[in-house]
């Protein structure tokens, strides 16, 4: 009998049983890791990852360079422009350092991740890390994925059929608007953090992510508003967070958006959850572009392995996923993006219109 998962039939290879089942899931995981690592594909990189934080650090004193000597000029948006990318490009390192990719060591890879997430970018490494981590446990799994949760856009149906008045008109064209609320994700991602840090909560390394993020703002909103005009800083930092949340939500949506959804208490096997939950981007810069999130099924069943290892992996792992009849999805940007925004569209339509009839809203195509 098939699964049905976010009411469509799951693909071939999604193997799910509800809670309390008799049928047993299966995987052949561990056929598949112990290939990777007779292949050498989960050594570190250190070498790699120090040469493109240079390079990033590089950029940064350029665009440094460049706001000095254009001065009060409005060309300094391209600047800020340049800084948002630059940041995105720290946040991924924080990431696969989060992620134990940069050093053997957990604990140089946390002090690393702790002091580009909160003295860089200026977001808690602490509380992503705790987000993060719940997500590649139980990705697109109701009741467990943080990243699916309700929050401005909804992602499951039954969030979408909460909404009302404004939230509600939004939310039946949220496709529509999901690129154009990203420009408001780098505010987002920097005041939920730091809410996260002042709050009740045990947070790990509070103080001293809380004096990393004071500090780099105050240098950071120092020198803007010393040396800009105020409308022009205004306007610098507003171009600088505006390209960080669309760079960083660009970044991230495609790998999971508008895969299948596992049921609150189902059972599936590893192999099956991460990979069917998942989809790879291919592009020749795409890697360079998502800093290795273009591998997304990849980076979910090994995810300590290192950016420069993923392509090889990715022929093995799409092998094994063909010789067990297990869906391997991958397409260009381009396309998963469309494919984000019809299924958000398509989520959204349960949005309560308080001028519908509920007979006619039955009837509505899914």
């Amino acid at each position: 009998m098939a699964d049905i998962v976010g009411g469509k039939t799951a693909p071939a290879g999604f193997r799910a049983t509800e809670a309390g089942g008799t049928t047993k899931p299966t995987s052949t995981y561990s056929s598949l890791l112990a290939s990777v690592k007779e292949a050498g594909l989960l050594k570190r990189r250190t070498g790699f990852y120090v040469t493109v934080f240079v390079v990033i650090t590089l950029c940064l004193a350029g665009a440094g360079t460049g706001f000095v000597l254009l001065g009060s000029s409005w060309f300094q948006l391209l600047i800020a422009g340049a800084l948002g990318i630059i940041f995105t490009q720290y946040a991924f390192l924080t990431h696969e350092a989060a992620h134990r990719q940069v050093f053997a060591s957990g604990t140089h890879n946390d002090r690393v991740g702790r002091v580009l997430a909160a003295g860089v970018v200026g977001i808690s490494y602490a509380w992503w890390m705790n987000k993060h981590s719940r997500h590649h446990a139980n990705p697109n799994t109701k009741g467990k994925d943080p990243d699916i949760a309700f929050d401005t856009i909804s992602f499951l149906e039954e969030d979408a059929a909460k909404q009302r008045g404004l939230m509600g008109f939004v939310t039946r064209r949220q496709g529509y608007f999901f690129f154009p609320l990203l420009l408001a994700e780098g505010v987002n991602l920097h005041v939920t953090s730091f809410r996260t840090l002042v709050g009740r909560e045990k947070v790990e390394g509070r103080a001293l992510e809380i004096t990393l993020i004071v500090i780099r703002l105050a240098l950071y909103f120092g020198v803007v508003f010393t040396f800009l005009p105020l409308g022009m800083a205004f306007a610098f930092v507003g171009v600088q967070m505006a390209v960080f949340g669309l760079y960083m939500g660009s970044s991230f949506a495609p790998n999971h958006k508008g895969m299948p959804i596992i049921p609150e208490g189902a059972r599936v096997d590893f192999l099956s959850k991460q990979v069917l939950t998942s989809r790879n981007i291919r592009g020749r810069f795409a890697t360079a572009f998502m800093g290795g999130l273009n591998f997304q099924i990849e980076h979910h069943l090994f995810p300590s392995m290192a950016r420069p290892h993923l392509r090889a992996a990715s022929r093995l792992v799409k092998a094994h996923c063909a010789s067990h009849d297990i869906p391997y999805t991958e397409t260009t940007v381009v396309k998963s993006y469309g494919i984000v925004i019809r299924y958000l569209n398509r989520v959204g339509l349960s949005a309560r219109d308080p001028f519908d009839c509920p007979a006619a809203r039955s009837l509505r195509p899914r």
